[in-house]
Order: structure tokens, then C-alpha cells, then sequence
């Protein structure tokens, strides 16, 4: 079987969510309440046991090249109304050819609050696992209820699953997540069933921008490849992959859920170093073998110069 994943364009998301609820839907997750967080529209606030999907607003005081200004709407606003009610000119109902160009007034100078929109932008995100290629979870789990299925992507069985929790920790992403009813952890299949049965995932069917792709990870990549030199001749040179192969995150030998990003991963809530906690082990090892060895030639030390006294 060919290895599957997502490729996430964030400069297609919208925000509207439609990944999000597909997923529940499908995968008959409970809601995570219905009180706004106080990040915009963001209710969910994070992956977790009931939240495979996670659509993350970021409010930025800078703007995004190519996508335009909330200062360019601002004064073809102004321009309009000059246009179409000049002042002591013309009413509300008067149409732009009954108006002499004479009559056209200068638009109104923008406000301390027009330009502070003037450097704004909307970062969106579509987060979700990913299904790493050195996955921290499936490593650490004792029971071997985390599998790697034929599909390349990484599946909790539930009806294995004892609760210990050691996956939540050993995740670098802060992904997996025990749910309080039953204390198993759960996080997203990639919709195992639905693969079984020769369909898209769930979130990818549902967006409407095709911000969420699916397909097999070598001709996503590629995909994403062209993408990312596409917007920089638009002139956005910040676009760039996140975990698309193991160069670009080799704690983790990349991704099988990876991302196209417009500024640093931390804006995004993502890690900009994520790590295995095993690939850690051999220079655990050796350092704890480096403090045997000194303690014991102190002790040593310690016994020669006690013989001279």
C-alpha cells in the first residue's frame, strides 16, 4: 500500500470549520462546549481527546504579501462615498454618471483605527496529527495498542488501550489526549475506516478550498513543492514547508500530516524543533555513563588521598 497523509495549505484556509465538524460528525466525537475562548472565533482551542481537527485563528499586526490590506478596503470605501454622495453635492440616491468629476471629493484621511489595520492579517490553520515517521506515541506505548497500519498513518486501538498515559507525554506535538469518561487516549485515525472502504477522510471531503489535500505523501509533496514556488513569484517569500521530510524535521524523520506556512512555527502553536523523546536515549546514556566515571574517580580520589594523610 502506498503511504498516505494531508498536505495543509494555509494560505487557502478559510476558517470556516467545515473540517472540524466533519470530523466530529463522522467520527462521532462529543462537543468541547460552546463558549468562545477569547481567540476570535476559536471555541475548540486545541487538539485533544474529542478535538481530532483544530481550526486555529491567528490575529497578526503585520500583513501577508499578496494577500492584500484591510487599508486597501478602507480607502476604496472612502473613494466610493466620495464618489457616490459627495458632500453638499449630491444625495444618497444619485448615481455616478450624474456626477461631474469636479464634484468628486478627496477621501477622508484614515484614523488612528484605520491604520492600525492597515498592518493586520489572519493567519489560518488546520491542525491535526501527524502522524510522524518516527512516531513518539507508538514507541512509547507498553501495550502495543498504537500500531502503524498499511497506510503508513498511526491508529489507536481503543479496545486495547489501558489508560497509562506514557503516549501524552512522549508526543511532541501534544496531540494524544486521555479522554476523563473512560481514560483511554484518542487521536485522529486518519479515517482508517473510511480508507478501508477506498474513501477521502472526512475533513479533507468536507473543505470547501481544498486548504486540507489527500494523497499519497511522494506526489503531495511534490504538490506542495510547486505550491510553495507559485506564492513566492506572487511575492509571498515567507511561504515555505513545515515537516514535509525528514531534512526538515529530523527529530521526527517528518511528517505524514505536513504544512505550507507563512511565518515562524511558533506563530502557528507548532514546535519549531520537535523531537522524539527516544531519539534522546543514546545521549541519555552516555551522559549518565559520563557521571558514573567521574563519581567513581572521585571516589577513587578521595581513597589515595585518605592512604597519604
Amino acid at each position: 500500500m502506498q503511504e498516505m497523509g494531508f498536505f495543509t495549505d494555509t494560505t487557502l484556509c478559510i476558517g470556516c470549520k467545515a473540517c472540524e465538524v466533519a470530523c466530529k460528525q463522522w467520527n462521532q466525537l462529543p462537543d468541547d462546549g460552546f463558549d468562545f475562548l477569547g481567540m476570535s472565533y476559536d471555541n475548540t482551542g486545541h487538539l485533544g481527546a474529542s478535538t481530532w481537527r483544530h481550526v486555529a485563528f491567528v490575529e497578526r499586526p503585520a500583513e501577508l504579501p499578496g494577500q492584500g490590506s484591510p487599508r486597501d478596503g478602507v480607502e476604496a470605501g472612502h473613494r466610493a462615498f466620495a464618489e457616490l454622495a459627495p458632500l453638499g453635492q449630491a444625495g444618497p440616491t444619485t448615481l455616478l454618471h450624474d456626477i461631474a468629476p469636479t464634484q468628486i471629493q478627496t477621501p477622508v484621511p484614515l484614523g488612528p483605527t484605520q491604520q492600525a489595520l492597515s498592518k493586520f492579517s489572519w493567519l489560518l490553520l488546520s491542525d491535526v496529527c501527524k502522524h510522524c515517521e518516527r512516531a513518539g506515541c507508538l514507541e512509547a506505548c507498553p501495550t502495543g495498542a498504537i500500531i502503524r497500519t498499511e497506510f503508513g498513518s498511526v491508529y489507536v486501538q481503543p479496545d486495547v488501550c489501558n489508560g497509562c498515559g506514557y503516549c501524552v507525554s512522549a508526543c511532541p506535538f501534544g496531540v494524544v489526549e486521555r479522554r476523563l469518561d473512560d481514560g483511554r487516549a484518542w487521536k485522529c485515525t486518519l479515517c482508517y475506516d473510511r480508507l478501508k472502504g477506498d474513501l477521502v477522510p472526512a475533513c479533507a471531503k468536507a473543505c470547501p478550498t481544498a486548504s486540507i489535500q489527500f494523497g499519497p505523501l511522494d506526489a503531495l509533496r511534490e504538490r506542495a513543492a510547486k505550491r510553495v514556488e507559485q506564492l513566492r513569484t506572487r511575492g509571498v517569500d515567507q511561504a515555505y514547508l513545515y515537516g514535509a521530510d525528514a531534512e526538515s524535521q529530523p527529530g521526527t524523520e517528518g511528517l505524514h500530516a505536513f504544512f505550507l506556512l507563512c511565518d515562524r512555527p511558533e506563530v502557528y502553536n507548532l514546535p519549531p524543533d520537535p523531537v522524539v523523546p527516544t531519539a534522546k536515549i543514546v545521549r541519555s546514556w552516555k551522559s549518565m555513563a559520563a557521571g558514573v566515571l567521574s563519581l567513581a574517580a572521585l571516589a577513587v580520589g578521595a581513597v589515595f588521598s585518605a592512604r597519604r594523610v
